[in-house]
């Protein structure tokens, strides 16, 4: 909602300002660029409704909006907005209102909308067989360039990102905000800072899993580096840090150059890794609570969908 124009400069304000709170609580890069423009979209339509400053603003006006979003078109794919994105909308209103609170903007009515309900679905899960595909796609490379060396570079990269997204378990802004500081070799683990709900924890990883980070970090990652010198692990090809869209583009890049095409009918992103790595690691035997802290679930009853999957997975041997 980038292209919608605000005509109000107090509106202008608060949306900078709000991209600017969340980014002092620690929130991800993906979640201070998404946040800020839902509720651009939100002050605009209060604009369209003749709310020009925001102690104008009314429970009315909440649910006016809320009809408004699950009425409009979604503007990249066509159709509506799926509940999840309503949903994404209505948790932003939430944390706007905090954020206006903690402003001290007084008299504003608290947010009252319900979520919607999400269609529950078994997660996508790969084999072990087709993980090890992606591997030996990334492995041989995909990038086009003549220089021998940037492929290797980009064929390192591909494998360390398979290897935090699905060896080590991260969700997707987990991983998007790994810095190399942030993994430590002698020990084996991944100190992860900013998990759901700004958790901390720390992920083991194999001695195989190391190889491939090493492998990365101290042979290749230099030479995607530009005139930039970002701490993140994953770098684009313009020597910036990689964002969760650009990792799940890529991955899908990797599935499309598989042979396999099974694979290529599966709705495949990040969280399909995440999915993945802890499916097998409990069909390997691995206790459910030890597999709990290794994904920084909070609640057991998360964690237990996967033995669902597993039992679905015999009942069909």
């Amino acid at each position: 909602m980038r292209q919608l124009v605000l005509k109000n400069g107090s509106y202008e304000y608060l949306e900078q300002a709000f991209g600017e709170w969340l980014n002092i609580l620690g929130y991800s890069r993906q979640m201070v660029y998404n946040m800020p423009n839902a509720i651009r979209e939100f002050l605009h339509f209060l604009e369209s409704q003749q709310v020009n400053q925001i102690n104008q603003l009314k429970t009315e006006h909440y649910k006016r909006y809320y009809n408004h979003i699950i009425s409009r078109e979604n503007k990249k794919r066509g159709g509506g907005l799926s509940n999840h994105h309503i949903n994404s909308h209505i948790q932003t209103l939430y944390k706007f209102y905090e954020f206006l609170k903690h402003k001290g903007v007084n008299g504003i009515p608290p947010v009252t909308l319900k979520q919607l309900k999400l269609e529950e679905r078994s997660p996508t899960v790969l084999t072990q067989a087709e993980v090890k595909e992606l591997y030996e796609v990334a492995k041989h490379g995909l990038h086009g360039d003549k220089n021998h060396y940037l492929r290797e570079a980009i064929s390192a990269r591909d494998r360390a990102l398979l290897t935090i997204f699905y060896a080590c378990g991260l969700r997707r802004n987990e991983g998007a905000n790994v810095k190399t500081a942030d993994i430590n070799f002698d020990r084996r683990f991944i100190h992860v800072k900013h998990g759901k709900g700004y958790k901390e924890r720390l992920v083991p990883f194999s001695k195989s899993s190391s190889e491939y980070l090493q492998d990365y970090i101290y042979n290749f990652r230099s030479l995607l580096l530009k005139e930039h010198n970002p701490s993140h692990l994953f770098i684009g090809l313009r020597g910036k840090p990689m964002t969760g869209d650009s990792m799940y583009k890529r991955l899908k890049v990797l599935v499309l150059f598989t042979d396999n095409p099974e694979l290529h009918q599966k709705e495949i992103g990040l969280h399909t890794l995440r999915h993945s790595i802890a499916t097998h690691l409990l069909q390997n035997g691995m206790d459910l609570q030890k597999i709990q802290r290794f994904l920084g679930h909070s609640s057991l009853e998360t964690t237990q969908i996967y033995t669902h999957l597993t039992e679905e997975k015999y009942d069909k041997l």
